[in-house]
């Protein structure tokens, strides 16, 4: 444990004795107050006090584990003789430091807690230096076993607070290790799975190249019947109410198949290779109308879906299809929450705006919103409000991170008029010079 707490501290003991040697010599001026008289021999203790510090600090910072140990016990030691030679000076037992001379083990266990044999070190150089200043001074031996007792009842304290210290840090420390196992871990399983995602969207792409080929014959076959059919039909006599329903009828026909083609060529477009997809400049409106095609299958049913994105916005540079990608998680989850809450007239809103140097485009809804515990964690990974069959909890983490990877934010907060907004900021595409 004491090992653990060492190489966690690392350099700070020789911070702290910088720190204590810088102190040092000004507190001569105390003497001002506390002597009759100035004392060289307690501003040159000082003066060497701080010195010794100085070079403690220094091999403290290049040595080893075990010489740093072995630094901590001499500076203890050292430090107690330093502060008896300055009582010696300024008046030995009638010193008015002599009495913070039972505190110098505690004092060492404070300073320096990485290393409890520092104060046991202090507590034998102190009760050694007063038993001589008691006899020097004829004092009686209960005297010097009562000051001995003293040094004791510190050192003591001293050992129990430092090796609390030792324990509180270590446990800290176990407690940072183990957070970054579980980051280590969380950050492993979320790679893992965009892994996954990944190669189901490559899938899903081959899979729709062969449906669109698939499609497009039998569709190539029905267009040209269609034509023929509506050329045959319209050289009939009709009448003109019968003419224009039919009319009607073979437009919104032709219409329903350039639906399944265009349908079958944006889910081809969206979901093959976008992991070899290279950032590019790109206009808004466009990565804005391919996620809102895909998602307007999922929001037919729950709700109507607005776009006010002006094609006057500026350009910004992302990878379009990640980006699409982000809109097309937002709107299918804006439709999920519609739907959950069974809102009578659903909407989903989206709309672009220039706020300084970013362009923004924001994603709102009139549902229910973010319940105060749900929105702190809302892009914390895993985490989710669906069930295990509609979520991992993992599309607004990733979301976030595909946006900030190209400079831009993704905030999430509730409309005062109710419901949710989510606003996604990129900077604004600056072409290099020249």
């Amino acid at each position: 444990m004491r090992s653990s707490v060492l190489r966690g501290v690392s350099t700070i003991p020789g911070r702290r004795a910088l720190l204590f040697a810088a102190v040092l010599p000004p507190l001569t001026l105390l003497d001002v107050f506390a002597l009759p008289s100035f004392s060289l021999g307690a501003f040159l203790t000082r003066v060497a006090w701080g010195l010794g510090l100085v070079v403690f600090a220094l091999l403290f910072e290049r040595g080893s584990e075990t010489r740093r140990r072995l630094l901590l016990l001499f500076n203890g030691a050292a430090g107690s003789l330093f502060y008896l030679a300055l009582v010696y000076f300024t008046g030995s037992l009638a010193s008015p430091y002599v009495l913070l001379v039972p505190t110098l083990p505690l004092l060492a266990a404070f300073v320096y807690p990485e290393e409890s044999g520092s104060a046991v070190a202090s507590g034998v150089a102190c009760t050694l230096g007063i038993g001589v200043y008691v006899l020097m001074g004829k004092g009686s031996v209960e005297q010097a076993a009562g000051w001995a007792g003293m040094v004791g009842s510190s050192t003591f304290f001293g050992l129990v607070g430092s090796g609390q210290y030792r324990k509180t840090a270590a446990a800290l420390n176990e407690a940072r290790v183990e957070r970054a196992r579980r980051e280590a871990l969380e950050k492993l399983a979320v790679a893992e799975l965009q892994r996954v995602q990944s190669e189901r969207l490559a899938t899903v792409g081959r899979l729709a190249a062969s449906v669109m080929h698939e499609i497009n014959n039998p569709l190539a076959f029905v267009r040209a019947n269609l034509n023929f059919i509506q050329t045959e039909v319209f050289t009939q006599p009709l009448a003109p109410a019968l003419r224009e329903e039919l009319k009607e009828v073979f437009g919104e026909t032709r219409l329903g198949m350039e639906r399944i083609q265009q349908i079958v060529q944006d889910l081809k477009g969206f979901s093959h290779s976008m992991d070899a997809e290279a950032a590019c400049e790109c206009a808004l409106v466009d990565v804005v109308e391919d996620a809102a095609r895909l998602a307007s299958i999922r929001l037919k049913s729950v709700g109507e879906l607005k776009i006010e994105v002006s094609p006057e916005l500026p350009k910004v540079f992302i990878m379009p299809r990640r980006l699409a990608q982000v809109l097309l998680n937002l709107l299918v989850n804006a439709g999920d929450a519609l739907e959950e809450a069974k809102v009578p007239r659903g909407e989903v809103r989206v709309h672009g705006a220039v706020r300084g140097q970013r362009v923004m485009l924001v994603v709102e809804d009139n549902g229910p919103g973010f319940s105060p515990e749900v929105l702190p964690r809302l892009f914390e990974a895993f985490f989710t409000t669906k069930g295990t069959d509609k979520g991992t909890g993992l599309g607004l983490s990733i979301s976030r991170e595909l946006v900030e990877r190209f400079g831009g934010t993704l905030v999430a907060e509730n409309r005062q008029e109710g419901g949710a907004r989510l606003r996604i900021e990129l900077p604004i595409y600056a072409p290099p010079a020249g």
